[in-house]
């Protein structure tokens, strides 16, 4: 399937970015995801177009929950473990379908209106008050501004994250490989030589 939206991915960066021009977000380990909302029908998509709205229900239910019915929403579906850390064995295992939800990091349109062109600080602000106060299932991405991340980035490496993605809070949203999505990766973390 063809989707109306192309996904934003992020090139491998060596070193994260210091400037204060930056946003940067932990890199969970799931699955890519995009949900569509359009009235009363809600759709998942993963990276490479496939519908996976069935798969993942406790995303499909908080997105029906919200208040708007038209938004796109770019984010990370995946199944935390105890510790609050991302587990993608869990996530593979498709043992724990009913628990998956989505870390939200970005919206493509809202209500009818296209926010792509908007720069990233702004869709930023969409996203929060899109999710503000709503049920569990699909959270707003947590994410710092500025000079912390490389600091950021050693403390991610020291609880055992995958890494940080970092982006420049000036752009738009594009389709394809980005250079103003700079992904840094933890290189003793499993997910090293597995790209999803």
């Amino acid at each position: 399937m063809r989707m109306a939206y192309e996904l934003c991915l992020a090139s491998a960066g060596k070193q994260v970015p210091s400037g204060p021009d930056w946003i940067h977000e932990i890199k969970h380990d799931g699955y890519r995801m995009l949900v569509i909302r359009e009235n009363e029908r809600v759709r998942l998509f993963s990276r490479n177009g496939t519908d996976w709205t069935r798969r993942y229900p406790w995303i499909v239910e908080a997105a029906l929950k919200n208040r708007q019915k038209h938004f796109v929403i770019d984010g990370e579906a995946v199944v935390l473990g105890v510790d609050g850390v991302s587990d993608f064995n869990a996530l593979h295992s498709r043992k724990h379908e009913h628990e998956v939800q989505l870390y939200a990091f970005d919206v493509l349109a809202i209500g009818g209106d296209d926010l792509r062109q908007l720069p990233l600080h702004l869709r930023k602000t969409n996203l929060a008050r899109l999710l503000a106060r709503r049920p569990d299932g699909i959270t707003a991405a947590p994410f710092e501004r500025g000079e912390i991340g490389p600091e950021l980035f050693l403390a991610a490496c020291r609880i055992g994250l995958e890494g940080l993605v970092s982006k420049h809070r000036d752009r738009p949203y594009r389709g394809g490989r980005q250079k103003h999505w700079l992904k840094v990766k933890n290189r003793s973390h499993p997910a090293i030589g597995r790209e999803l």
